[in-house]
């Protein structure tokens, strides 16, 4: 098998995946249909059904790759030697780049996820908990700061995610919420004493 041979599936895997980022931009999840993602891809529904069971799975895949790519663009972002307010601040900027980036796909998974059901449910908390490590390991990596509470990083998460997609949804840029966002990390994981 050649190279080139090799890379195809993966190739098209991922203009499937970008052809729904871009279907969900132009009509939103709910109005996608898999014609719409194998037009966007320029490519076959066999082609599809090769790398996807549905739709839904599709979704679930681009929301995952999304949010895995998000909190490699952070975690690389912060320089754990700078002060902490400064890390802080690198986290919550990179986080609001990568979220302004992708503004359809960032509104998508925060309202749409719940519409899958239990299947959404079970993506929520997985990319919730990925977060909530992310937040721990950049917490101990910081000197002077106590690990992240688990409870209290939910908390942070969960209130920007909604100020992420209510800024999404008010036709504002993300990076708009950015003091905010820095205030409030500051606040819910910063030194107690």
């Amino acid at each position: 098998m050649t190279t080139t041979q090799a890379e195809a599936p993966a190739d098209f895997r991922q203009r499937l995946l970008d052809g729904l980022a871009v279907s969900i931009g132009a009509r939103g999840y709910q109005d996608t249909t898999v014609a719409d993602i194998v037009r966007g891809a320029k490519t076959s529904r066999r082609t599809f059904y090769e790398h996807f069971a549905s739709k839904e799975t599709c979704f679930v895949a681009l929301i995952t790759e999304a949010n895995d790519e998000m909190i490699r663009t952070i975690s690389a972002a912060v320089d754990s030697t700078a002060p902490w307010p400064t890390q802080v601040r690198q986290a919550v900027e990179t986080w609001l780049a990568c979220a302004d980036a992708q503004r359809a796909v960032t509104r998508s998974w925060i309202r749409d996820i719940p519409s899958l059901g239990l299947v959404g449910w079970d993506l929520q908390r997985d990319l919730m908990e990925r977060f909530v490590r992310m937040v721990r390991v950049l917490t101990e990596r910081a000197v002077g700061i106590d690990p992240a509470d688990r409870e209290l990083t939910i908390v942070l998460l969960g209130g920007l995610r909604e100020l992420i997609a209510s800024t999404v949804e008010d036709g504002r840029q993300v990076t708009d919420i950015t003091e905010p966002a820095v205030r409030a990390a500051i606040a819910l994981l910063g030194p107690t004493a």
